[in-house]
Parts: C-alpha cells; structure tokens; sequence
C-alpha cells in the first residue's frame, strides 16, 4: 500500500472517529436502520450516489431503504424568480423533494427519513427542512452545499439562489435563533474541504472571475449550530461522493464508524437505470446536459469488453428499445466483467460509454446520449475520459489519457474540472488507455466521421 493510500486511509478513521464522538439522533439499537434519500447537485443525476448506495448496502443498510432522486430538470435558474426553459427554481426543487420524502415514508413505513446532499441538493434540503419538513427529517447531512453562496455580492445578480446576499441563501441563513443557522429538530452535519472545493474559494477563478473576491471563503460550507466535519484535500463533489465523506456521514447517523468504505461484491448482479439526452440545449458541451428526461426510442447495446484493450469480447450481452420511462434494464451482469455501453437515438451521435467492473446491483446506472460538436466533427475520433463523483487535480492526481501525463485540459491547484477530452487523428481502430491514480480503463477509437464518441467512465 502507498504512502497516498496509507494516507487516505487514515484521513477515514480520523473523520469517523471524531463524528462518531460528536453525532446526535443515533438509532436505538434494535430499531431498523433509517431510510436515506439523496439528493444530487446542479446539473447532475441520481447515478452520482451510485458508489455511496454500494457503500452504505456493503455496511448492512437495506437496498430499499436507500433512495436517489433524480431531479428531471437538475440546473438552477440565472435568477430564481425567473422563468428559464429546462431548469428549475428553488420552490421547484423543495417541491419535489417533498413529494419525495412522502413516498419513501409511505413506502418504508418509516418516521422520519435522512437526507444526504450534494451541493445544490443541499438547497433543497435545507429549504424542505424550514418549509415545514423537519419533522420528517432525523439527520441532515450537506456535502460541498454553498450555504453562504459561491459569491456574496447584493450588487452581482441576487436573485440568484447561489448568491449568499442574495433572498434565498439570506432567509435560510437568518431564522430568528441568535448564532444558529440550521432548522431545529433534524441532526445536521455539514462537509467540507479545507481549501480544494471550487464553490468555497474566496477569490472567483472557477466563477469566471479570476483574481476578484468573491466574498465567501473556505468555510463557506459550514452552518452554525451544525456539526462540521472538515476532511483536507477534498474536493467539491468527493465532499459527498468520497469514501471520506461516506465514513462520516455513517458515523453521524449511527454513531459507529463503518466496518468498511470498499464495495462488498455480490454473487448476483443485475444493472438497470435511465438513458437521457442533452436537454434543450443543443449546443451543449460534451458531457453536459439540461434535463434529466427520459429518452424514449433510444438503443442501448450492451458489450464485455478486454479490460486492457476495450476490445469486444464477442456479440452484444444486452441489447434494447428504451420506452417511455427511458429504464434500459434489467441486465443480468458479470460482476467482474469491463463493458461497453453503446446508445443510440436519433439526433445524437452513437455514444460509446466505457465502464469498469460493477461489483454490485444497481438501479441507477443512467446512460447519457451524446453529440458531436462542430468543432470535433474534423477529428479522428472524440474521447472524453470522465470522473463524475470528483474532479481531477494537479499536482494531487496523477491523471494519464493516451500517453498524455498530465492528461489534457487539466489546470493546476484547485481540482474543479471532472473531465479530459483528446481529439485524435483518423487511424486503425486501437486501444486507448487512461489512468487516475492508479486505476486504469481502456476503450477504442470509434472514428466520428461515423458521428461517433466515446466516453470513459470511472466509477
């Protein structure tokens, strides 16, 4: 084991030991344990928890006692009184949070549920609390969530909901009670970086704004009243998908630290999840996206694939029309087994997703259709090697796409970028290989003179 990892290692039973020290609310022995549902950030998906629910099932929580909203129009609004096409205001998001709880509750017959968020999912959560919601609520647990905003300026568009002078972030932060910021009656546990979350920097160089004060600082994150967990090194989206995270998170709602922050491998494994397209946008970058809505009428062909090579190990394991709903399981997997996960649908480019090995079942295994964009259509080929539950950052990772080391686009200092794009000339179909810390995946140069890319995807 590295001195990284020896590292890394220790940092988790720091953190579960002091918040188990610390956590309040914690079950009575004997009692089931609480349902969680989870709330992803701005513009993400319910799949980001993926390796969360693997974590908290790998530690005895129930399946069905673990539920991921995925919000179907994730973006906020430029100004959260405004209409915009394809994204969503505050009242949006709480609304729907609410009818979320409703059904977990009804369906669990449970009490009360935890909430655990990313980001922007902490909005939500805090608001459904002060809205009336926190009797239903035993423990909120807010990863990354710009609490006091990612700027705090009345005079730079404060209707926005990320603006902590703004009304929103204002009547949260200001509830009556002298020197608290939370909601009374839920347990609350804020995590944070100390100084690698993009959204808590004090200067506005990931807000487009480089050398300005954006008014917030490191511990922007925290609220009073609160208990805050500090975890170095982290960054904005490990704050909740991060092992670290995970290990203070279980201890604060059980009071004991977890026997494992691993996966533990099923014998039986079965995927299932929703295929999307990019939304109203379609001038979208790669990667990104305005809706969560289903994507009826897409393929999805599912492939083994040579860990090493991303090379086809035979004809297609799955092959389906997605409905409706957009689900495009169930898919009975090898738990051991590499694939390649292609979609297809009219209007986008035939996206070829490259994964690692999936130890676990999962429902939310969400497949993205993709497209070319005009400045990639001379290329070779288009592949985009992706971290979606953290972000890629120098000199902390060591990150290695086709030979490139560091990986392309990469900036150093603080991580705030989950994605690496190389644009190759044409050639023979081959392997590529890329790498982050260790872990390494393959996949193949589909050509894009075939209206082709190609995403690869750590878990």
């Amino acid at each position: 084991m590295s001195d990284v990892d020896l590292s890394r290692r220790a940092l988790m039973v720091a953190a579960a030991t002091l918040v188990t020290a610390c956590a309040t609310g914690t079950p009575p022995a004997g009692q089931p344990l609480p349902p969680i549902v989870f709330v992803h950030g701005n513009g993400d998906t319910a799949a980001l928890w993926l390796t969360t629910l693997w974590r908290f099932e790998s530690n005895g929580w129930p399946r069905e006692r673990l539920h991921a909203v995925h919000m179907p129009y994730p973006l906020a609004r430029d100004s959260d009184e405004r209409e915009q096409p394809g994204r969503s205001s505050t009242a949006d998001q709480r609304q729907l949070l609410a009818a979320e709880v409703d059904k977990v509750l009804a369906s669990t017959g449970a009490r009360q549920v935890v909430l655990m968020a990313n980001s922007r999912g902490g909005n939500a959560v805090r608001s459904f609390i002060a809205g009336g919601g926190a009797a239903k609520v035993s423990h909120a647990i807010l990863g990354g969530t710009p609490n006091h905003g990612v700027r705090a300026d009345a005079n730079n568009n404060p209707g926005n909901e990320f603006n902590g002078a703004g009304p929103f972030l204002q009547a949260l932060n200001n509830q009556g009670a002298t020197g608290v910021e939370i909601t009374p009656g839920p347990a609350w546990m804020t995590i944070r970086s100390d100084n690698n979350d993009k959204f808590a920097q004090p200067e506005g160089t990931w807000l487009g704004a480089p050398g300005k004060p954006t008014g917030v600082s490191f511990d922007g994150p925290e609220l009073r009243g609160a208990k805050n967990v500090v975890l170095a090194g982290i960054d904005h989206r490990e704050t909740s998908f991060g092992p670290e995270a995970f290990a203070a998170a279980f201890a604060f709602i059980t009071g004991r630290a977890p026997a494992t922050t691993g996966f533990t491998p099923e014998a039986s494994v079965v995927l299932d999840g929703q295929v999307s397209g990019l939304g109203l946008n379609n001038d979208l970058a790669s990667g990104s996206f305005a809706s969560n809505l289903p994507l009826a009428g897409a393929t999805v062909e599912v492939f083994a694939v040579d860990a090493n090579t991303g090379e086809r190990l035979g004809d297609a394991k799955w092959r389906t029309s997605v409905g409706t709903d957009g689900r495009w399981g169930p898919f009975p997997a090898d738990g051991r087994a590499s694939y390649e996960f292609v979609v297809s649908a009219p209007g986008y480019a035939i996206t070829h997703i490259y994964r690692q090995p999936f130890p676990r079942s999962s429902n939310i295994v969400h497949l993205r259709a993709d497209r070319l964009l005009t400045a990639d259509k001379t290329a070779g080929s288009v592949l985009t090697f992706t971290r979606p539950r953290g972000y890629f950052g120098l000199p902390r990772d060591r990150v290695v796409f086709d030979g490139q080391d560091p990986a392309p686009g990469i900036p150093r200092g603080v991580a705030g970028l989950s994605t690496s794009k190389i644009k190759l000339p044409p050639g023979p179909i081959r392997a590529v290989v890329a790498s982050f810390n260790g872990q390494t995946m393959a996949a193949r140069n589909w050509p894009a003179a075939d209206n082709r890319v190609v995403l690869l995807e750590l878990h």
